[in-house]
């Protein structure tokens, strides 16, 4: 059987993800791709709980060091329970947010070392790496001010703007480093052109399995 394709969604907050996780969603299944949508931290039960500690912002104090590595161990549930399955049965995963994520929150926000997330990369996924990223960006203040719209804050919402600034840079050089991998997506134009830009970047991908 042939492999899935494996697509994640990344970006900082309000940059319209869920819209377009649905969307991209939709689209492959109008080309009749059989596909799997999951989430970060999550898509297990127990990795379920883990995002509940992570985003709760009336737990204790959680230290950098615990946060990245509770961010693995849910990873590490949802590839061997639900990733890994799914690619092998030749359905496609569509993640919403994967280890660029870390890279940008824990790496760029949170300033931990890169080689750190690394080593935990290499050992959790093994060669387990995205066919497809599509980075969605837009200014840190267009996206905080369509996040508030959506409630309360949980506890990565709640952080700085300069902490968002980071997170975006560290974001962007994923996006420079991995250029093949991942396609930045212009996220503060109007929806139907920044899905003419999703479509664009899945074209290739998607053509090959029709």
């Amino acid at each position: 059987m042939i492999r899935g394709k494996f697509i994640t969604l990344e970006g900082g907050e309000g940059v319209g993800k869920t819209t377009n996780l649905t969307f991209i969603k939709d689209y492959l299944a109008h080309h009749n791709i059989p596909v799997v949508v999951t989430r970060e931290p999550g898509g297990t039960a127990l990795a379920e709980k883990i995002r509940l500690l992570l985003l709760d912002p009336h737990s204790e104090t959680i230290s950098e060091q615990a946060e990245l590595l509770l961010v693995f161990a849910a990873r590490s549930q949802h590839i061997k329970h639900v990733i890994e399955p799914a690619l092998s049965q030749g359905k496609w995963v569509l993640c919403d947010r994967f280890t660029d994520a870390t890279y940008a929150y824990q790496g760029g926000g949170r300033n931990m070392r890169i080689s750190t997330i690394e080593h935990l990369e290499n050992l959790v996924q093994g060669s387990l790496r995205p066919d497809l990223t599509l980075l969605l960006d837009a200014p840190v203040e267009v996206g905080m001010r369509r996040a508030k719209k959506r409630g309360a804050f949980d506890r990565f919402e709640a952080e700085t703007i300069s902490f968002f600034e980071h997170v975006r840079r560290a974001y962007l050089l994923q996006a420079e480093l991995n250029p093949q991998r991942i396609k930045l997506i212009r996220a503060n134009q109007p929806l139907t052109d920044v899905q003419r830009e999703i479509i664009d970047a899945m074209r290739f991908l998607v053509r090959n399995q029709c």
